[in-house]
């Protein structure tokens, strides 16, 4: 969805979100990472207050959208706040489905993690949810894999093997979903099951 903000002075910007839960009624609900340098984030989450006022245009889009009564296997790959997508669509699944989900989440920290108590309650619920992180920077003490940029390895030990033709969602900077899928088609994935949504700079 966009969101609008207009200044006392008729100065106007937008910027797009992700919604980060399957909305209720007139309820819906995004995850704002917070950056230093930009223009709207510090305003979300520093001065923002309940009662505040915004434009809100949305929900958009239809492509990237997983159905409750899709039984086949999914496959999520998320990308930095990326994750926040992903995450709605795991949220959407709960008690509606059981469905096997696979996310597989990159981010450059374990202190960067986004929703990674949830994620971890809900895969230790045994429906059928598995969660893995990989790191780009640092990593926790005990993993064996040395911190880098997602792989082929980690798609082939955390994914699903395209033979099974999962549907696969990637969402994340430009660069890493053109990354990821690249490395999905490598594996053998059809085109036609990978969906993808990407954000960047304004």
């Amino acid at each position: 969805m966009d969101l609008r903000l207009t200044a006392e002075d008729g100065y106007q910007t937008s910027r797009s979100y992700s919604l980060a839960a399957p909305a209720e009624g007139d309820r819906i609900e995004i995850t704002v990472q917070r950056l230093d340098t930009g223009e709207v984030s510090p305003f979300l989450t520093d001065e923002l207050s309940a009662g505040g006022e915004l434009e809100v245009l949305g929900p958009l889009g239809g492509w990237f959208v997983w159905r409750t009564e899709d039984p086949g296997p999914v496959l999520l790959v998320g990308g930095g706040s990326g994750v926040v997508p992903l995450t709605a669509l795991v949220r959407a699944r709960a008690g509606v489905s059981r469905a096997p989900f696979r996310l597989l989440a990159s981010v450059r920290t374990p202190e960067d993690r986004i929703y990674a108590a949830e994620l971890s309650r809900r895969a230790a619920e045994g429906t059928g949810l598995e969660v893995a992180w990989v790191y780009t920077r640092t990593g926790l003490g005990d993993d064996s894999r040395k911190p880098g940029r997602l792989g082929a390895d980690d798609l082939a030990r955390h994914g699903w093997p395209a033979n099974i033709q999962p549907t696969c969602y990637v969402c994340g900077p430009t660069s890493f979903v053109e990354a990821a899928a690249s490395l999905l088609l490598a594996a053998g994935h059809d085109a036609a099951r990978i969906r993808t949504e990407r954000f960047g700079g304004a």
